[in-house]
């Protein structure tokens, strides 16, 4: 009997992309546009933050089991949201304190979600379906999420408190956040991060939320214009997908996911600096990429430097890559060593837990199948140049006859998109 392999089709990318749509906090005035897809993005890398520093003293498998709980957990939240839409918070936590109408609309939500969730396969759609179906997750994943998604909600609200001085609903609402922070506390770590500081953790999320303002293509027009913060949850959610579509392990489907969502943060350093620039001479791509490292060095890594920050910035430095390998080389850990690998000989030899495989090519797809998914919306929206046209076509003639592990083929995915 043939075996069926969990499946990305165009549908679910088309609904991951539409979180770049949804606007945040469209009843109050905002200095700058609020989306949920930046938002979604910002909170998934406070969670790896909290999950990094709440775990530690965990076995190994234990650690694994948590790590996988929030990234799934984060996309299952991140999937109903989509649907939902637009549904005010104060409303929407009426429904869910009442069993019967939550129960309801999640069965609603649940419709929606199929056709275009199914194909994963259905360990992930039961996982989705188990994990709406309850309110709350109590759990220590659960409760790392929740931090987080309060976290980016109130670093949302403190851009826009500002210039909304008339409006008596701010005081309530940053009332609120505030008791629900101090309600996380007890992790380690949330206090430092929802401390607002310049150093440390608070300096990290705060520098990871301001790629919000960094657009992407910035010299060309679109719709829906996109942040470079944006994108890398995008990037982290097909990277998770294609990980299960080719059977990776625990391990490297979560640093497939992390490493995506955070592949872009050089950028904040260096703004969005196009391919064809980067890759025009080699010694140009070189000097980018010592001048990415070296501030990397300066701005970030010097926000790490107490002892009990090690662990993070050493994942930190494994997803961006060193002056031996960039995010893009497929890695593994062996006795101590980071390897670079080609693609089938990690997948054969090194797809186990225990050798802490990242797939640096899959990113790689994973990255340019978003811009094209950008810049075929962008086209389908009515919005026509030369480097949107440009990008499609080469990226659909790069990845005509991909096929990732001989699971998943690439091209064929892009053919669906007409």
């Amino acid at each position: 009997m043939h075996e069926q392999y969990p499946s990305v089709r165009k549908g679910l990318l088309q609904l991951i992309f539409s979180g770049s749509f949804m606007k945040r906090w469209n009843d109050k005035l905002r200095p700058v546009e609020l989306i949920e897809v930046d938002k979604q993005a910002h909170k998934m890398f406070v969670a790896y933050i909290l999950y990094l520093l709440n775990s530690r003293d965990m076995p190994a498998d234990e650690r694994l089991h948590l790590g996988e709980k929030v990234i799934q957990g984060g996309i299952y939240e991140y999937l109903y949201r989509l649907v939902i839409t637009d549904i005010k918070p104060p409303i929407f936590y009426r429904i869910k304190s009442n069993p019967e109408h939550y129960k309801q609309l999640t069965e609603w939500v649940l419709e929606q979600l199929q056709p275009r969730v199914q194909p994963l396969g259905d360990h992930f759609w039961q996982g989705l379906c188990a994990y709406l179906q309850k309110p709350d997750d109590t759990g220590l994943a659960g409760k790392i999420l929740s931090a987080a998604h309060i976290f980016a909600s109130s670093w949302e609200f403190g851009l826009i408190k500002g210039v909304n001085p008339g409006d008596d609903e701010l005081k309530d609402i940053e009332a609120n956040f505030e008791e629900l922070l101090k309600e996380h506390f007890d992790l380690t770590g949330m206090r430092e991060i929802a401390g607002g500081s310049r150093n440390g953790l608070g300096g990290l999320v705060n520098l990871c939320g301001r790629l919000r303002f960094q657009k992407r293509w910035s010299q060309t027009p679109r719709i829906p214009e996109t942040s470079v913060l944006g994108h890398m949850f995008i990037v982290a959610c097909l990277a998770y997908f294609f990980s299960l579509s080719v059977g990776a392990c625990s391990s490297r489907r979560q640093n497939n996911f992390y490493a995506g969502l955070i592949h872009d943060l050089p950028e904040l350093l260096t703004r969005d600096i196009i391919s064809p620039v980067k890759q025009s001479v080699q010694r140009i791509k070189d000097l980018i990429r010592e001048y990415e490292q070296r501030e990397l060095e300066q701005r970030v890594f010097t926000l790490l430097d107490e002892p009990g920050y090690s662990e993070l910035t050493a994942r930190l430095r494994y997803y961006l890559g060193d002056k031996d390998y960039s995010e893009f080389d497929n890695t593994v850990v062996d006795k101590g060593r980071v390897l670079s690998l080609d693609a089938d000989e990690l997948h054969q030899n090194y797809n186990r837990d225990e050798f802490d495989p990242r797939d640096g090519h899959l990113l790689k797809v994973c990255d340019n199948l978003a811009a094209f998914i950008e810049a075929y919306t962008a086209t389908r929206n009515g919005i026509t140049n030369e480097q949107l046209q440009q990008a499609q076509w080469k990226i659909r003639n790069r990845y005509q006859r991909e096929n990732l592990l001989g699971r998943l083929h690439i091209g064929a995915l892009l053919a669906d998109f007409d």
